[in-house]
């Protein structure tokens, strides 16, 4: 049971805190550390840094640089925001088959 709580609650401190640090980079900043396995091996694409930079020029307000970076920063965004909602939220009524 603890271990239930445990994982739900770090997803939950995990995504708030990626979505702060998003919020506080710099995304048109290229001298910024990476911890990109793709950017560290030497590739200049990587789809998962176009999500982090879109998301990122999302929060500075800059919607047509997001869409540029990553066409599904926007839904991307939307649905962390959602899973952090639904992590949040306490859960009273729940169905389990195992307490009957």
């Amino acid at each position: 049971m603890i271990r239930k709580y445990f994982n739900r609650y770090f997803e939950l401190i995990f995504w708030i805190v990626a979505l702060i640090c998003l919020a506080f980079t710099n995304p048109a900043g290229e001298s910024h550390f990476s911890l990109c396995p793709l950017k560290l091996l030497g590739f200049t694409w990587c789809p998962g840094c176009g999500l982090g930079h879109a998301i990122s020029y999302l929060f500075h307000g800059d919607i047509k640089s997001s869409f540029h970076a990553h066409w599904l920063g926007i839904p991307v965004l939307g649905g962390l925001l959602y899973r952090i909602y639904t992590l949040a939220l306490p859960r009273k009524y729940r169905f389990n088959a195992d307490n009957r």
